[in-house]
């Protein structure tokens, strides 16, 4: 009897079709053939779902990150503004160069 496949229909749903399509035929294949095979398509699977998650986590950061420039650009536009509109004042104010 062989053990039970980590593969299931949940997990073939994050997988890209063609390992899906990869463990579906390991599964398909007589049980000796299948027990050396299996093994491998494991750690195939494993290293497609990382992977997915480390390129899922990346993309997170990136949109943070974009999200922060925005941010930090639109602070700085505010900023000279201010900066802009409180100048007539302390140049005209007492003591100023003239």
């Amino acid at each position: 009897m062989s053990t039970t496949p980590r593969i299931t229909a949940t997990a073939t749903e994050e997988l890209p079709k063609d390992v899906a399509d990869l463990a579906a035929a390991v599964a398909a294949l007589p049980a000796e053939v299948r027990s050396r095979l299996e093994p491998l398509m494991f750690r195939v699977v494993d290293s497609t779902k990382r992977r997915r998650r480390i390129l899922n986590l990346v993309q997170e950061a990136l949109s943070q990150l974009r999200l922060d420039m925005k941010y930090l650009v639109f602070d700085l536009e505010a900023t000279r503004r201010e900066r802009d509109a409180l100048k007539p004042t302390t140049d005209e104010g007492p003591g100023g160069n003239e």
